[in-house]
This record gives structure tokens, C-alpha cells and sequence, in this order.
């Protein structure tokens, strides 16, 4: 393969109009990454990353299944006998298979965009980049790393329990970047697991009381919320296979709440009914404190049980699932509506076959004087890549209004991952750029480029509620 850089400035980009629009409108804007799972400890310590393998591959399960795609052994993606340097190496091995997958464009961006090499990562170039790329890291903080790409506000993935500490000290040293938790308590509602009891524990010490029945849960959960708001908090997520909505009474989920921490067990249906009570209390919760809920729905997690035993959680083995969604959704979000208790919402969804579906239920549900309340998310998991991206974008301008769309996030662990923000806008720019070139919208630059900038930021800005 040769060994220029294709990342031209018109990357992309195949119109003049979708250039003006990047270039003049949308390349410049900060960036406002609601939500990614980085380490707000790796922030706070702001110590230079040792190398580009600890920055680029250590947690990036996207480049872990390529590299297993490509039959490289595990010892050389997650072990820890082998040498960051004979890691990356394996990397550099499997980029040029990677031709047409994301990882390629996203590999050849983060490396001109942070390092500014242009040269394409493969065996014969590996050496030299990896030379570079680590003398520069030397010098460059977590911190570093995002001021240098605006990145303006950042929302990490937080347990309910987490004291935040980190949190404070980062709002403390007063970084360019202002980075706020955010509620993340599916481990509440998964009441069939083994550690259920053990956090129910976990969290009685947070709050400084004894959580013995649904009424001292709920008081502990508010309290938690109450301790995210002051830090900044103004985002919750969730991440299940599906949205809870059974009906319940309150006197039975506290039976079934009961029976579980007495160590008996329960059936599925009494743990669907005990997390349907949970869910919608929490999203009353959320809208009492003005808060935006997000809901990721979708993923078949852990499918390769001899990788989870050997590595864990988030190994790389977790896939599209085919469950469904819609009269669940409808159910929770209708019941909160008809109370007026139905916080601000997106909604993502991992299996594209639901897109219309996500993007249809999002409209269902309106509120005046709030402009695009209810959000359908950007492509998500293995939809945020071109082709994803650009189904998300057309579907939403089909079924909703995309002038509103509070557009893209990272939802990474990688310092090195923001030129992901580039790529959603250089596709949103293309994609207008090639309806006003085909005569379909007005070729009025000045109204389009606002639309392009409130999609890439200032919707964005409006619609959370950042202190």
C-alpha cells in the first residue's frame, strides 16, 4: 500500500457547497462531547499517557475485534506478557485490512490530527510512527489532548455510588474542558444478578443509611442524585437490552425487593416488574431536576464467554441484538407524559433495522416551547461509521427535524478519538453539499451553515443544561 495520507482538507467532502459549509461553518466550532466512558481519574492526574498503545489500543474493543478478525493470538491485544510496542505492531499489521471499516479512516485522522503524520499506518511505516507519536506524547497531558482539539465540555459514565472526586478536582484546576458525570444506574435495576445484594450494601454506606425495603431504595437513589446534581450532573444513561414498562404496585415491588435481599431468588417476571418501577421512578427523578435521560438500546453483550472469563467486562464480544423496543418505549414515555414528568430524552439504537422506528416514536412526544425535546441519538456502537451516519442523518430528516439534531458524541475511552466530531461534520456538510448540487434544498449558504452550526454545536449548548 502506498504510504501518503489520504486525509486531504476535502476528505470527504465532494462539492464546493459541502466544502464552504465544513470549512467556513462547521470546522472551527469546540466541541461538546456528551457522552464517552474516559477515565475522570486519568483526567484529575493529568500525567502525560506513556505511550501511544496505552492511548490508542488499551480498552478500544473496535480495534480488538479487528485485530482478532485479522487471527492475531490475544496475547498480542489484551495481554499484559507482551510490550506495548509489540502490540502496536500488530496493529499496524491489521490496518491495512481494516480498508473500508471505520477503524481506517478513523486510524488516519487521529494520527494527522494529534501527531500530524502523513503517513498510512502499516508494517513498513509502524516503526517511525510509533517513534513520533510516543515523543509527543511525552509532553502532552489528558488535558493537552482535549484543549487541543476543543474540546469545550465532556460527559463521562459514572456509578451512582462513585464519590465524583475526581470530578472535583479536574472542576478545581480549572482545565479548558469542564467535565461533568453522568447518572449511570443500570446496575440498580439488574436485581437477578449475583452482586445485586453486594452494591445494595455498597450503596447503604454511600447514603450513611440502612436501605431495607423500596421506600429506603428510593430515598438512597434520590439522595445520589441529588449528590450528582450539585457536581454539575445534568445527564443520566442507561444501557440494556430493553426498556422496562411493566405495570407494578409499589406494595408488591417492595416484596420483591425484600425477597431478593433475604437471598431468595426471583423469576423473571418479578425482576422485569421490580425494574419497571425502578426505571420510571428514576425518570420522575430525572425530570424533577431538569435533567436529560439517554437510553442505549440494543446490545447482545458478552457472547463469548471464554473471552469474558479470561478478560472481563467489555472484551469485545458484544453484538447488534434483534429485541424489541416499541411498545415498551411508547408505554414508559407516554406514562411520564400524561404526568408532565418526561425529562428531556435521546434515545440510540444499535440494531438499524429500528431506525425508523426510534426516529418515529421520538416525535410522538412534544412539549411546547422546547425545541427538539425528544432526541433521536446519533448512529451508535457499530453504526458510527459513515454509512451509519449518513442513514441516521437521512432517516431523521425524513422523520423528524434535523435542523434540531444535538448531533455527535465520541462514547469512547480514547483520549485520541475527537476527530470523530470531524467526521460526523465532514459527512453532515457532504450531505447537504449534494442535496443543494441535485436542486433539492435552496442553495442559500448563509441559511444552511447555521443549520450546519447548530447541529455541530450551539443545539447542543441549548439543549443540556451545563453549569
Amino acid at each position: 500500500m502506498k504510504t501518503t495520507n489520504f486525509i486531504t482538507d476535502n476528505f470527504i467532502l465532494q462539492s464546493e457547497v459541502a466544502e464552504t459549509l465544513y470549512h467556513k461553518y462547521a470546522k472551527d466550532l469546540p466541541i461538546i462531547d456528551y457522552h464517552n466512558h474516559l477515565s475522570p481519574q486519568l483526567i484529575a492526574e493529568n500525567q502525560p499517557i506513556k505511550n501511544i498503545t496505552e492511548a490508542w489500543l488499551k480498552g478500544d474493543h473496535y480495534k480488538w475485534r479487528a485485530m482478532r478478525a485479522n487471527g492475531i493470538d490475544e496475547l498480542f491485544i489484551t495481554s499484559s506478557a507482551t510490550s506495548h510496542k509489540e502490540k502496536f505492531l500488530k496493529w499496524a499489521e491489521t490496518v491495512p485490512h481494516t480498508l473500508r471499516n471505520p477503524l481506517f479512516h478513523w486510524t488516519h485522522l487521529e494520527l494527522k490530527r494529534y501527531f500530524d503524520i502523513d503517513e498510512l499506518l502499516q508494517p513498513n511505516t509502524a516503526d517511525s510512527i510509533y517513534k513520533k507519536a510516543n515523543a509527543i506524547l511525552k509532553s502532552k497531558t489528558p488535558a493537552q489532548l482535549l484543549e487541543d482539539l476543543k474540546v469545550e465540555v465532556i460527559c463521562t459514565t459514572d456509578d451512582p455510588i462513585d464519590d465524583l472526586k475526581h470530578h472535583q478536582e479536574i472542576a478545581e484546576k480549572g482545565f479548558y474542558t469542564k467535565v461533568f458525570p453522568t447518572f449511570r444506574p443500570d446496575v440498580l435495576m439488574l436485581i437477578q444478578k449475583e452482586s445485586f445484594s453486594n452494591y445494595i450494601e455498597k450503596l447503604e454506606n454511600c447514603v450513611g443509611f440502612s436501605i431495607e425495603n423500596l421506600e429506603d431504595l428510593l430515598k438512597g437513589i434520590e439522595s445520589r442524585i441529588e449528590y450528582f446534581h450539585s457536581m454539575g450532573c445534568r445527564l443520566s444513561d442507561y444501557g440494556l437490552e430493553q426498556v422496562f414498562a411493566d405495570d407494578f404496585i409499589e406494595e408488591e415491588v417492595d416484596v420483591i425487593f425484600k425477597k431478593r435481599l433475604s437471598g431468595k431468588n426471583i423469576s423473571k417476571n418479578e425482576a422485569d416488574i421490580y425494574a419497571s418501577c425502578i426505571l420510571n421512578k428514576l425518570c420522575k427523578m430525572y425530570h424533577a431536576k431538569s435533567w436529560v435521560q439517554q437510553f442505549h438500546i440494543g446490545a447482545i453483550r458478552n457472547n463469548n464467554s471464554r473471552l469474558l472469563n479470561q478478560i472481563g467486562l467489555d472484551a469485545g464480544v458484544d453484538s447488534i441484538g434483534d429485541f424489541p423496543v416499541a411498545k415498551n418505549m411508547s408505554k414508559l414515555f407516554n406514562s411520564l407524559d400524561n404526568t408532565n414528568q418526561l425529562a428531556k430524552t435521546i434515545t440510540y439504537n444499535l440494531n438499524p433495522s429500528q431506525n425508523e422506528v426510534f426516529a418515529t416514536m421520538m416525535g410522538n412526544y412534544s412539549e411546547s416551547g422546547i425545541s427538539g425535546k425528544m432526541q433521536w441519538g446519533s448512529g451508535w456502537w457499530f453504526l458510527d461509521q459513515k454509512d451509519g451516519m449518513e442513514k441516521q442523518i437521512n432517516c431523521l430528516s425524513n422523520m423528524g427535524l434535523l435542523s434540531h439534531f444535538v448531533g455527535m458524541l465520541t462514547d469512547s475511552r480514547s483520549f485520541l478519538s475527537f476527530p470523530r466530531h470531524e467526521y460526523f461534520r465532514r459527512i453532515l456538510c457532504n450531505i447537504i453539499g449534494e442535496d443543494v448540487k441535485q436542486g433539492l434544498v435552496p442553495n442559500d449558504i448563509e441559511f444552511l451553515g447555521k443549520m450546519v452550526q447548530d447541529i455541530c454545536y450551539y443545539n447542543a449548548t441549548n439543549y443540556f443544561n451545563f453549569k
